[in-house]
């Protein structure tokens, strides 16, 4: 699963930056092979890019509170096709952990991705993905073993403006989890989109939690994406909250 966090003063240039790419960007190109974005929401879209295309998603930032401490990630995550199915992924991010005590500020792990999804001609898309998140972050927020994650994703386009999905994972390693999300996808214009989710998870020697949230995407232009988003706990053992704001960026033709 995915924990959030806000980035510190070294980030706060980062919008800004990235507005100023965006502009020197050919917004209004023709853009064929975009297949859409992992963010926002729980799981990923099962679909990859082609090979040499290249996508920038990044929490601007995300955030989750439990038990009077908020975790805040400028989360990165760049992904790149490499074959015709295939494309690999390497996310890292900024944290920020406020609580009672002093705050905490440091790097996340590193992540390494793999995600395979054969071409459809359907109506329902499916996808793997598999990573590897290593000991590498700054102390307060590392892990003590390496984390392997396996997700699976199934999406079902039952109209033009309307898809539901179904996203199955399980991380082993440092702290073992399982989880199971649902969501249902509107597209209320050619720009703007909504989703509402439902998820129960299992955390070993935690127990069982259960989320729902809903979260909104607007396609500035072919390339780019904004999304905003958030998650209530239902019951059981969850964050209280979760939630974010983010951009993606796709690079390719």
């Amino acid at each position: 699963m995915r924990f959030h966090a806000r980035s510190d003063l070294r980030w706060s240039s980062f919008p800004a930056l990235l507005l100023g790419v965006l502009v020197s960007m050919p917004a209004l190109a023709q853009v064929v092979n975009n297949p859409g974005y992992d963010r926002p929401g729980l799981g990923f879209t099962p679909a990859v890019l082609q090979p040499g295309d290249l996508m920038l998603e990044q929490g601007l930032p995300d955030w989750s509170r439990d038990d009077g401490t908020s975790l805040y990630t400028a989360d990165t995550l760049v992904r790149l096709g490499v074959a015709r199915s295939l494309e690999v992924q390497l996310g890292t991010g900024w944290n920020r952990l406020e609580g009672s005590g002093p705050a905490s500020d440091g790097r996340s792990d590193t992540s390494l991705a793999a995600k395979f999804a054969p071409s459809t001609t359907g109506n329902v898309s499916w996808g793997l993905l598999g990573s590897v998140g290593f000991t590498d972050g700054a102390q307060a927020f590392r892990a003590e073993q390496t984390q392997y994650l396996l997700g699976a994703s199934i999406n079902w386009q039952h109209s033009a403006e309307q898809s539901l999905g179904l996203y199955v994972e399980a991380v082993d390693g440092d702290a073992d989890s399982r989880l199971l999300a649902v969501n249902h996808g509107w597209a209320l214009s050619p720009a703007l989109g909504m989703y509402v989710e439902l998820a129960a998870q299992h955390l070993d020697g935690v127990g069982d939690g259960s989320m729902g949230g809903a979260g909104l995407t607007w396609q500035l232009t072919p390339r780019v994406q904004l999304d905003i988003s958030a998650r209530r706990r239902l019951g059981g053992h969850a964050d209280t909250w979760q939630g974010g704001v983010g951009i993606a960026v796709y690079f390719g033709d």
